[in-house]
């Protein structure tokens, strides 16, 4: 099987249309939070790890491997999930399927918010990750994703910004 399934024009629009209308999705550099999340969920400040202050790439890594071990977790044997970059390509993805990179050593879409949007949900939207690349924070909702998220802590989620 194939990951990181491109969405085609039809899906794009209607996902996109669903996180604006749920989410109340209003992007913005300066304005936060940018969205608003079913409860339950928590934000976590990601600030310290953006630029020249970068503690190292171990951290990024420990966010990918508890990420997808969070979305293995919370999804079936064949299900995909949604895999978000605000104006940019879409796609549908396996967590048990291979995460390929791109030439920068990422995700087709990062797992931080370094630049863009990213977010990850699950196809019902019972759960999601949503990156803010602006406010420099990560949003999880979702009682089981926020469950699973805090067995498996990334070292980037030690202060709370916000939660509900």
């Amino acid at each position: 099987m194939k990951n990181w399934v491109s969405f085609n024009d039809k899906e794009y629009k209607q996902i996109w249309k669903k996180v604006y209308k749920d989410f109340k999705f209003k992007p913005s550099i300066a304005k936060f939070p940018s969205f608003k999340v079913p409860y339950p969920f928590i934000t976590y400040d990601i600030s310290d790890y953006f630029g020249e202050s970068v503690p190292g790439v171990d951290t990024y890594d420990d966010l990918e491997e508890k990420a997808l071990l969070a979305f293995k977790e919370n999804t079936l044997a064949e299900e995909y999930i949604l895999a978000l970059n605000w104006q940019h390509d879409c796609y549908w993805a396996n967590p048990r399927l291979k995460f390929e990179r791109d030439e920068f050593g990422e995700w087709t879409i990062p797992i931080f918010p370094d630049g863009d949007y990213c977010f990850f949900i699950q196809k019902d939207f019972k759960w999601g990750f949503l990156g803010h690349p602006w406010e420099r924070s990560i949003t999880i909702f979702g009682k089981d994703l926020i469950s699973t998220f805090d067995k498996h802590k990334p070292i980037m989620f030690h202060e709370i910004l916000r939660e509900g």
